[in-house]
């Protein structure tokens, strides 16, 4: 029997969770103590594995601080217009590199930064 690939709506779902989560700075054994759930469900949900169920959806942005509606990509919202930037802080070490950068004081030092990571990169 093949194995069923999560649908893409719900991967999206989980990737916003899981933005928002690292944003607010919990673990996910942390969201899923707040949830009543293991640590592993909340992975799940992150991965779009397992579908988060309405209520749950509620309780997740409750917990996040976020309205249910930045969980999905309409097109003129926040989340729409940002869609690059779950994919930027997908990792909590990306995010830990967004957070130290907007904490350089000066804008000289911070564009030699920008440029040093795109030469690196290769940009």
């Amino acid at each position: 029997m093949p194995k069923k690939n999560p649908d893409p709506k719900d991967v999206e779902v989980g990737r916003r969770v899981r933005a928002f989560r690292l944003n607010k700075g919990l673990s996910q054994e942390k969201l899923g103590g707040a949830l009543g759930i293991t640590f592993q469900q909340v992975q799940k949900y992150e991965r779009g594995t397992n579908r988060i169920g309405a209520g749950r959806l509620q309780r997740i942005a409750e917990i996040l601080g976020v309205p249910v509606s930045e969980f999905f990509a309409p097109g003129n919202s926040a989340a729409a217009q940002t869609g690059s930037l779950y994919d930027l802080v997908d990792t909590a070490a990306a995010l830990r590199l967004l957070r130290a950068y907007a904490r350089i004081p000066d804008p000289q030092v911070r564009q030699a930064v920008t440029t040093l990571v795109e030469k690196i990169a290769g940009a």
